[in-house]
């Protein structure tokens, strides 16, 4: 008797045995040797549907190498039953431990047999004399991939093969596991998106081509389109238009909930946050801007393989979401919903919905998706136009919507959200101005909501790519207002409201920017990033001044900085030189920002005579006692401060270490700038 025909899964077929026996049988004696028999025992159709769907736990852990056999369960199993087992295993995924699974994996290996670990491995050579070749390998994906991987590939054939009324309440389930187990992937979660993109490409049946793949992916290409035995429970009514229209809408909120996940595990060490569109929507529409010699993010979206990635994984989401008829007004409407977004649990399966409407699309997800779209235009040339969101009202219940209403607790961490969201947001933002699609706010309250939405984000993001673009679009739509005193009422509450010190050294500079932009001969001077207000520029920006009439801007007056005096140059005696030392310092670290920028502020108007003249400086030097409460107690606080830390004292031995150093250096250039402006107003009160 050969030894194939002894084998233990060929002498108990049914119906030698049961099939309850049988697959007893098969537990006890599957092997990675028995699997090649095991796939010829499973092309029996009416076999492969009585246990196909129990043999699935116990094939899952022995992959790739039962990759074959999985795919025969996916072409002749139950397709129903075997749907259940699948996406109980996507849940039972735990991409955690794969590290360490994957180590001990290889580990346990013989030598012969190990799999390479390292970027390249040996290539065989028939001949004998020819030195051995190497050449660069990528690492073998980790088991829990490789059945991530898998598992769709069998999804994306069990799926056609349904024949019911309501297949909506399959996809309902599986499009739950994928996303539950997606979610969990963690550092492995850019190998498996390409996986997730095929397979809602599979399912929903769109035909356009696979892009080639970015490197050999080994298992994680794996999704195939066999033709599959029937559905043994098929029945003859086809699914109605409602059912119809449900699967089209769970694929669409599972897209943008994808988008979401998968933008919010993007990361760099160079400041690129996500797509990075801001910055290569400005590098493409204004080059003067850039730096020479210096590559930009553009240059680097198309040259580094990483980011490369980002763009053509978003490209096809993108695609695959206008060939599921999710057009702008669908993503307009979820964008600007203003009822609190609902959530589910990812470990919790939702019932099958009842209706479309039931659906909703992720507002994160639908944000990335229009920024990605309404960017294309710019950013790639599309011909075809995309109508451009508008800031008010558009922009803000956008803002509104995904971050938060100022009443929410939500507003007192705004700006703390994922970089790739911010960016994608503050684009829409940009693009808005770009077209001069500002609009007109219904209130002066809307119009102060967006600039505190806006400037929250310019202080608490923690990207200063992003911060720097919140900031630039907080000062545009500031300055294009055309109320001088609405403007001014914004950064006076600013200073004086704001907790937080860096958004008010914010409003510091764009206070410089008024005063630059309502007092300089020149038109249309750019402040500070911003562009020249649309409300107030060309030659007429400032009539009243051109024809004499009396009544200039606030800003070339000196109300405004008379009005502002008691906030930007606060008594600083009692906390700086009236109480300990450490509690001095405590009181002086967080506010340097706000320090240097006031500093820098006063220096500008008491050397520039212009300025000094127009706005009145030595009058509100003297009036407000700016030398004695707030530039002789700060400069009393500095010398205390060094002489601690050049002589190691407690505050020396509170920062400690790169701390240390960097108390120094504030320390150092406050001193600095109060010497210049301490110089400047000596021959400001020598020349008055």
């Amino acid at each position: 008797m050969s030894a194939e025909s002894a084998n233990p899964l060929l002498e108990a077929l049914p119906p030698a045995t049961d099939y309850l026996t049988y697959l007893t049988i098969i537990e006890y004696n599957l092997t990675a040797e028995n699997l090649p028999i095991l796939h010829e025992v499973l092309q029996d159709t009416t076999l492969t549907t009585n246990i196909g769907w129990d043999l699935i736990h116990l094939l899952v852990p022995l992959l790739p190498a039962s990759e074959q056999c999985l795919q025969d369960i996916a072409r002749l199993g139950n397709p129903r039953e075997v749907i259940i087992k699948v996406t109980e295993s996507l849940r039972l995924i735990d991409f955690d431990n794969a590290g360490e699974e994957h180590d001990g994996d290889q580990e346990s290996k013989s030598d012969g047999s190990r799999r390479h670990s390292l970027r390249t491995a040996p290539v065989s050579n028939t001949e004998e004399t020819s030195p051995t070749q190497a050449v660069e390998a990528p690492p073998e994906p980790s088991l829990q991939v490789l059945q991530f991987v898998a598992l769709l590939s069998m999804l994306s054939v069990l799926h056609p093969r349904i024949k019911t009324k309501y297949p909506s309440r399959f996809l309902s389930t599986t499009l739950q596991a994928i996303l539950a187990s997606y979610s969990g992937a963690g550092a492995y979660l850019g190998e498996i998106t390409p996986a997730v993109v095929q397979f809602v490409k599979a399912i929903s049946g769109t035909r356009r081509p696979h892009l080639p793949p970015r490197r050999n992916t080994s298992q994680t290409n794996i999704l195939l389109q066999e033709s599959g035995a029937p559905d043994p429970e098929a029945t003859t009514d086809p699914p109605d238009d409602q059912d119809v229209a449900i699967q089209r809408r769970l694929l669409q909120s599972f897209l943008t909930h994808f988008v979401e996940e998968y933008m919010a595990s993007l990361t760099s060490n160079e400041d690129i946050p996500g797509l990075a569109l801001c910055s290569r929507i400005q590098e493409r529409l204004h080059p003067e801007w850039t730096i020479p010699n210096r590559l930009t993010v553009s240059e680097q979206f198309s040259k580094d393989p990483s980011l490369l990635s980002r763009t053509t994984t978003i490209g096809q989401i993108t695609a695959l979401a206008q060939d599921l008829r999710l057009d702008l007004q669908d993503l307009y409407t979820s964008l600007t919903e203003m009822a609190p977004e609902t959530t589910g649990h990812l470990d919790e399966e939702d019932e099958p919905p009842f209706s479309a409407e039931d659906v909703p699309l992720s507002r994160r997800g639908a944000a990335f998706i229009l920024a990605a779209r309404q960017s294309a235009p710019v950013l790639y040339n599309v011909s075809t136009p995309v109508p451009i969101t508008s800031i008010f009202p558009t922009h803000l219940q956008v803002l509104r919507s995904v971050l938060g209403t100022s009443n929410s607790a939500e507003f007192s961490i705004l700006g703390q959200e994922p970089p790739a969201l911010l960016d994608s947001l503050l684009a829409l933002g940009l693009l808005a101005l770009e077209h001069n699609q500002v609009g007109e706010p219904a209130s002066d309250e809307e119009f102060n909501d967006y600039l505190q939405k806006t400037s929250l984000i310019s202080a608490h993001c923690p990207s200063p790519n992003v911060r720097y673009y919140a900031h630039y679009l907080t000062a545009t739509v500031l300055r294009s207002h055309p109320s001088d005193k609405v403007r001014l009422a914004f950064i006076r509450d600013t200073l004086e409201h704001c907790p937080f010190e860096n958004l008010k050294a914010s409003a510091v500079s764009w206070l410089k920017g008024e005063l630059l932009e309502a007092n300089s001969p020149l038109p249309n001077p750019t402040v500070d990033g911003a562009v020249p207000s649309p409300a107030h520029s060309g030659t007429d920006q400032y009539p009243a001044i051109a024809h004499g009439e009396a009544t200039p801007s606030l800003f070339a007056t000196p109300i405004a900085l008379s009005s502002l005096s008691t906030y930007l140059f606060p008594d600083l005696t009692h906390d700086l030189t009236q109480q300990s030392l450490l509690e001095a310092w405590e009181v002086f670290k967080p506010n340097v920002p706000f320090y240097l920028a006031t500093l820098n502020l006063y220096r500008l108007l008491i050397s520039n005579q212009h300025l000094r003249k127009t706005l009145d400086v030595g009058a509100l030097h003297a009036d407000n006692d700016i030398g004695g409460s707030y530039l002789w107690p700060l400069k009393q606080a500095c010398e205390a401060f060094k002489k601690d830390l050049d002589g190691g004292g407690e505050i020396a031995e509170e920062e400690g270490g790169a701390g240390y150093s960097t108390a120094l250096g504030e320390v150092a250039i406050v001193q600095m700038i109060l010497e210049e402006v301490q110089s400047g107003v000596v021959e400001m009160n020598r020349t008055r």
